[in-house]
């Protein structure tokens, strides 16, 4: 499934080309990396989310498998893969460590088991569902949901006010152990406090010791001009606020655009039915075909044909990527009268007459019968009466 508004084109993210080598891209992403380091700007939220973004770029692109799948299928072709977002900074310490090294950079090397494991929130997702107009055009939406946010009382850190965690014994604050099996040294989350780092002896009551309680949220949600439905939007930074101070996760958003009366969508193409006469198509017309904003007039050629589909550049929706906007296609639908007045049928058979065309005879109607049913019902009761006078 494709992200939308704050998922950037990875290219884009690194500042490369889409022919870009491997090493032009290392480079990009030391240049990016470098300035966004957290060490570099401590207590910066956007530097550490910069960073973060440009180490995803970098995860796909320097890797061939997932960049063809890229190239290919956009983010929904890596959604999952390593490239489909790191959890927190020492994710990408993890994975990235000896290309710091390489690069000479400070901060190398992993960062957990530096006192409090520091994780990040938990990801939400929702859903809104837009009219095509707003599809089109862009539109901002409030969006309500329920979340875990900090405990007021605790203030998150889950103990009682007026006392605090303690560091786990068991890993030193670390949330993770190492065990050595013969050659191999595995790490695991600590038993003793299942990855904290710390034990709470003493339970905040409200939270019941959890740091978090269920909480309404109201969130302005600006949707681009273009959507369609089955994308999605990322909003950075609106999910739940991680555990141990540490990042809040992004809330994604479902989008679903309704069905319009006129219009049918293909892409980034609308298509319209227009209906029109025998007469409009044989001697050319100018009709007034709607547009999702406004109206336009249509000149038909005469001598038209049905089933013709006329194409209006420009008119269609826009491309979220920033491809051009789409078109219109306006479909002729022949519409045949079910039923005719004395003029138009007098005038259609003569038509047929010098088109030497065979038609079916002129047919009575149901009233035309009844009408003289009862004409003929009333001279036979005369007729009668004069009998018996």
């Amino acid at each position: 499934m494709p992200t939308m508004a704050q998922k950037r084109c990875y290219y884009e993210i690194l500042d490369v080309e889409r022919t870009a080598t491997v090493e032009v891209i290392k480079r990009s992403y030391k240049k990016l990396a470098g300035k966004y380091h957290p060490d570099r700007n401590p207590g910066d939220e956007e530097a550490v989310e910069k960073f973060k973004e440009a180490a995803e770029a970098f995860g796909v692109l320097s890797d061939p498998a997932k960049r063809e799948r890229y190239d290919r299928f956009g983010h929904a072709g890596v959604n999952g893969a390593a490239g489909g977002g790191f959890q927190d900074v020492g994710d990408i310490f993890d994975a990235f460590g000896d290309l710091f090294g390489d690069f000479g950079m400070f901060g190398g090397g992993s960062r957990r088991g530096r006192g409090r494991a520091v994780r990040r929130g938990a990801n939400l997702r929702s859903a809104i569902t837009i009219e095509l107009g707003e599809a089109a055009e862009g539109t901002t939406r409030t969006l309500e949901l329920e979340r875990r946010e900090l405990c007021d009382t605790c203030d998150g850190s889950g103990a009682r006010p007026g006392t605090t965690p303690e560091t786990c014994q068991y890993c030193g604050g670390a949330g993770q152990v190492v065990q050595t099996q013969g050659f191999f040294r595995v790490q695991t989350t600590c038993p003793g406090c299942n990855g904290a780092g710390e034990i709470i002896r003493d339970r905040c009551a409200p939270c019941s010791g959890t740091g978090r309680q269920h909480k309404r949220a109201k969130l302005e949600v600006k949707v681009p001009a273009g959507v369609d439905t089955g994308m999605q939007l990322c909003l950075r930074g609106e999910g739940e606020p991680g555990p141990g101070g540490g990042p809040r996760g992004d809330l994604y958003v479902d989008i679903r655009v309704k069905e319009h009366p006129l219009f049918e969508r293909e892409g980034r193409n609308l298509v319209c039915q227009i209906p029109v006469t025998y007469t409009q198509l044989c001697l050319g017309a100018e009709v007034e075909i709607p547009l999702l904003r406004g109206r336009h007039s249509l000149e038909i050629p005469a001598g038209s044909q049905p089933d013709e589909t006329f194409r209006l550049t420009g008119k269609g929706v826009p491309d979220p990527h920033g491809s051009p906007r789409g078109d219109l296609f306006v479909h002729m639908r022949l519409e045949v009268p079910r039923s005719l007045d004395e003029r138009q049928e007098e005038l259609l058979r003569e038509l047929a007459e010098h088109d030497k065309v065979n038609v079916s005879a002129h047919r009575k109607g149901f009233f035309e019968k009844l009408k003289e049913y009862f004409a003929l019902d009333e001279e036979s009761e005369k007729e009668a009466s004069r009998k018996r006078s």
